[in-house]
């Protein structure tokens, strides 16, 4: 599938409209399953026909747009995206295109290695750069040769290919997290991808991931993280719950009503609600796991925080 639209941010002023109600459409792309904490909603872009446009309400705005181009490591901010059918992509970088994995090829996340959230990403052309504390910097092609091995990995059971980034990165990240050996893969665009219809069947059957949970986009919104806040002896920080946008200017838990929404000329559908897991408990900025806040919290109070997307 074709992008479903852009996102630019100009003086971070993106508007969110909400969509009235109205039969449902035929929808092509797939929604997220929900950030760290509370339920929410995923949200499908949909491609169509060209049709009248329908009376819009501005709920919100975008303030900052995020792509996370290796699961559970550092995210990177973007001033525009492109909306695709497996989330954000700016340039090179796309969203959870590149994973880490054990010698059996099952996925290694936050939730196993707290400290994977402490590796940094850039990249410049057609390189990214690995970056962490005490640590010298490593430099790898987008693109690996087709020499490199291709795994088959599995990312919440279900079955994905990666080829291999090479020594040079396995040893940099078994060397940065020291407790057992690793590899980096990569998701190339002729690779299949999983189907997130197989992990919870209200998921539109044509959807497609590579390495996020189940869904490609995911949304927080600043009121709903402000209220949790208040509730906490230790704040935490948007990063904490990882989404790829963040909204201003709407109530608190205001996303829970939104069923279909419009971001600059990406028409998104939420699809489900969902919980989120203790990788929400890992400080961004130490990498420490509490296994406590600030799940706890919201288990008694907030009834959502993210909108997925």
């Amino acid at each position: 599938m074709g992008a479903a639209g852009s996102l630019a941010l100009a003086g971070l002023s993106l508007p969110v409209l909400r969509l009235p109600a109205q039969p449902r459409p035929r929808w092509l792309g797939v929604a997220a399953l929900g950030l760290a904490a509370v339920a929410l909603g995923a949200v499908a872009w949909r491609r169509g026909r060209p049709r009248r446009r329908r009376r819009l309400q501005q709920v919100g705005t975008v303030a900052q747009l995020w792509i996370y181009p290796i699961k559970s490591c550092k995210g990177v901010p973007v001033s525009t995206a492109e909306c695709t059918a497996m989330g954000l992509r700016s340039g090179h970088l796309r969203d959870r295109f590149w994973l880490v994995i054990n010698q059996e090829g099952n996925m290694v996340t936050a939730r196993q290695e707290p400290r994977l959230v402490l590796i940094s990403v850039t990249c410049d052309g057609d390189a990214l750069t690995l970056s962490a504390a005490y640590t010298k910097d490593l430099l790898l092609p987008i693109k690996a040769p087709t020499t490199n091995t291709v795994h088959k990995c599995r990312v919440h059971g279900l079955e994905i290919e990666g080829r291999d980034c090479g020594e040079a990165a396995a040893q940099w990240i078994t060397s940065f997290l020291k407790t057992k050996p690793y590899r980096l893969v990569h998701f190339e665009p002729h690779m299949r991808p999983r189907n997130p219809h197989q992990i919870k069947d209200v998921f539109p059957a044509k959807g497609r991931i590579a390495y996020p949970d189940a869904s490609p986009f995911l949304i927080l919104s600043e009121a709903s993280l402000a209220d949790l806040n208040t509730k906490l002896e230790k704040k935490v920080k948007a990063t904490t719950f990882r989404p790829n946008i963040v909204l201003s200017e709407c109530g608190v838990y205001a996303e829970d009503s939104w069923d279909e929404i419009l971001i600059g000329d990406a028409e998104l559908k939420r699809v489900m609600a969902c919980s989120r897991c203790m990788l929400t408990t890992v400080d961004p900025d130490t990498g420490i796991m509490s296994r406590k806040e600030p799940l706890e919290t919201l288990k008694r109070t907030s009834p959502f925080l993210q909108m997925c997307v």
